[in-house]
């Protein structure tokens, strides 16, 4: 029951936001009580922290597949982008800056999740991309971190980027190609076309080094 809690708790907060999900929606989407809940979570924050730490989990096992599945830096941060993508339109762009604004314990839990793993593993791409030439040799690597994790608290802020403008998928989409291109050396680039036109369900768009 608890397990089912979460997934149906993450499944609503995602798609429409932490605030908005009262303990009732919950417990109508199951067919259960509000004291069932209770029994389980003290509150809608300790169901959000359990929501964060079962997702993070689960996204760092996915992404430490992918490095080792991926024949390259430029195809694993573009693999990562299509699990990003997955459900992009299905994500409120309201999820993050609620967590942000009202629930402190589960919002610091998903910045060192965000300080910690994603910044690493980013530096980590960055690393080996330079040193397979296919990224710039001329960068400063933290630096260069630190933009891409800060570009996913970006994609979530709805001054930035209004929902009846721009869906997440587009957003994610820009953010992160427009990242990869300016590490790209020439060799960079033939590997990045190679696999942006082997995504393309219509006709592709060459993107050269200029």
């Amino acid at each position: 029951m608890k397990e089912r809690i979460l997934a149906e708790a993450e499944r609503l907060f995602w798609k429409f936001g932490v605030r908005s999900v009262t303990m009732e929606e919950i417990a109508k989407q199951l067919g259960i009580s509000k004291k069932t809940i209770y029994q389980h979570f003290s509150d809608k924050e300790q169901i959000l922290y359990q929501v964060i730490q079962h997702k993070t989990s689960r996204n760092q096992s996915e992404m430490d597949c992918m490095v080792t599945d991926t024949a390259n830096p430029v195809e694993e941060i573009l693999n990562v982008l299509n699990m990003m993508q997955k459900n992009a339109d299905q994500v409120s762009p309201n999820l993050l800056m609620d967590i942000k604004r009202y629930y402190p314990q589960a919002f610091s839990l998903f910045r060192q999740y965000k300080e910690g793993q994603i910044m690493r593993s980013i530096l980590e791409n960055i690393q080996k991309g330079i040193l397979q030439g296919l990224y710039r040799a001329d960068m400063n690597p933290a630096i260069l971190a630190r933009l891409r994790v800060e570009q996913i608290e970006l994609a979530f802020n709805h001054d930035l980027f209004p929902s009846d403008q721009y869906s997440m998928h587009d957003v994610q989409a820009e953010l992160i190609h427009h990242f990869v291109r300016g590490m790209l050396t020439e060799k960079g680039f033939e590997v990045y076309n190679q696999y942006v036109n082997k995504g393309k369900e219509i006709q592709p768009i060459i993107y050269e080094n200029k």
